[in-house]
């Protein structure tokens, strides 16, 4: 498989489609005139810049973000400019595309300490005869 940031830097833009609309929030006098919020949606199966291979690998990957036409959608509102905002959310896309196609680094077994053992095994012992202590006596 290919290096993941190989893959997310190819070049998505024709392939892109970017709504706007008015962002929630407090913004002032020109809350309610302009559109600033961007909203990105990229169809997979439509997708010419990736292998068939690439294209199951993301469905899988994205089953649960997709709309029902297999849509990925990503908008953000962080900043007060649309041009901003579309400069973000190219990065948030790219970012998604790359941890789509990086592999979870392996879990590494560990061992507890025979020291941290034998405190656990002591802690255990001596709650065990404090609790025998509480019982009434034996006749």
């Amino acid at each position: 498989m290919k290096d993941p940031k190989t893959i997310a830097s190819r070049d998505f833009l024709p392939e892109l489609q970017f709504q706007t609309s008015r962002s929630s929030g407090p913004g002032g006098q020109n809350v309610n005139k302009l559109e600033t919020r961007v909203t990105l949606r990229f169809n997979i199966e439509s997708s010419n810049v990736f292998s068939e291979e690439e294209k199951e690998t993301l469905l899988k990957k994205w089953a649960k973000q997709l709309t029902n036409e297999g849509d990925l959608l990503i908008s953000t509102e962080a900043h007060r400019t649309q041009l901003r905002n579309k400069d973000e959310v190219i990065a948030k896309f790219r970012k998604t595309v790359e941890q789509a196609f990086t592999k979870p680094k392996p879990r590494k077994k560990t061992k507890s300490s025979k020291g941290a053992i034998e405190k656990r095994l002591t802690s255990k012992k001596s709650h065990s005869e404090k609790k025998e202590m509480r019982k009434p006596p034996k006749y």
